[in-house]
């Protein structure tokens, strides 16, 4: 069994396949916008990660033989149809263009008695490393690193959503914001306007303009006032520009020993202490 620290390899280095795989990501959420009802946020259009599958998955399609959904996994970079929980149908993400990806996935969603995704637009901005891809590259051993960073973060957003059961905080599903690539829980401590009403986004960001490498966040909300901070959780600490929040880069994080149980305390006593921090 390959040791987690091993398989989180390199952070600063995922740049790279960071932008292949946020690339090759775009088509699920393309085949989510075209077959599924508009949902407050885009929520419709945002993506699961199976640990067991090592994979992001859309959410279900209603099509007349069961439900489909669009998979992704990344190592290797392969993209799959599921129909009723089986794969159906997979194409190699491996010196393909970007255009015959999609082709093929139209092409897969037209059998299924689905829509196009290609004929969606993305609209939201995203970096010019993905934007700029054309054709994906041949695999390489830094998509194994991302994938496990993504489950790192799963495992430790699902021990602080059980933390949490049975409290009056809300927390909403895990899932991956396909415009920013993020793997995110929000925590509602209060009822009313999501604008004004106090909270904690808590998630994973596989890198990006503000750390070239991924990272942990924990942002409470509103805005902690940073004249008044405390000290951070270990190994972590506070970020006030453009937003505040308690990080912890994957360089703090493999400072760690035993890096799966010391990374979900920073995550939850992070929680803790920024939930304490705005009063709720």
């Amino acid at each position: 069994m390959t040791d987690l620290r091993t398989s989180l390899g390199d952070p600063t280095a995922l740049g790279h396949a960071r932008a292949v795989a946020h690339a090759a990501a775009q088509p699920l959420t393309k085949a989510a916008r075209a077959n599924l009802p508009a949902a407050p946020g885009d929520s419709h259009s945002n993506l699961g990660w199976s640990r067991d599958l090592a994979m992001f998955l859309t959410h279900p399609m209603p099509a007349v033989s069961g439900p489909v959904q669009v998979g992704l996994s990344l190592a290797p970079l392969v993209m799959t149809l599921m129909q009723n929980g089986q794969r159906i149908a997979e194409l190699a993400l491996s010196g393909e263009s970007l255009t015959e990806v999609e082709n093929w996935l139209d092409n897969q969603l037209k059998t299924a008695g689905l829509k196009s995704a290609s004929v969606i637009k993305i609209t939201y901005d995203m970096p010019q490393d993905v934007t700029s891809l054309v054709v994906f590259p041949a695999n390489g051993p830094d998509l194994a690193v991302m994938a496990a960073w993504f489950s790192l973060a799963s495992t430790a957003l699902d021990a602080l959503i059980a933390d949490l059961a049975g409290t009056s905080a809300k927390t909403s599903e895990i899932r991956c914001w396909p415009h920013h690539f993020d793997i995110a829980t929000y925590v509602s401590l209060e009822a009313g306007d999501a604008e004004t009403a106090k909270g904690v986004g808590v998630g994973l960001s596989p890198g990006d303009g503000s750390y070239d490498q991924p990272y942990f966040y924990v942002n409470p909300w509103p805005h902690l006032d940073v004249a008044s901070l405390p000290s951070p959780v270990t190994p972590g600490h506070w970020h006030t520009d453009g937003f505040v929040g308690a990080i912890a880069t994957g360089q703090e994080i493999l400072s760690l020993d035993d890096i799966a149980n010391r990374t979900a305390a920073f995550v939850q006593d992070s929680f803790s202490l920024g939930r304490k921090l705005i009063g709720a």
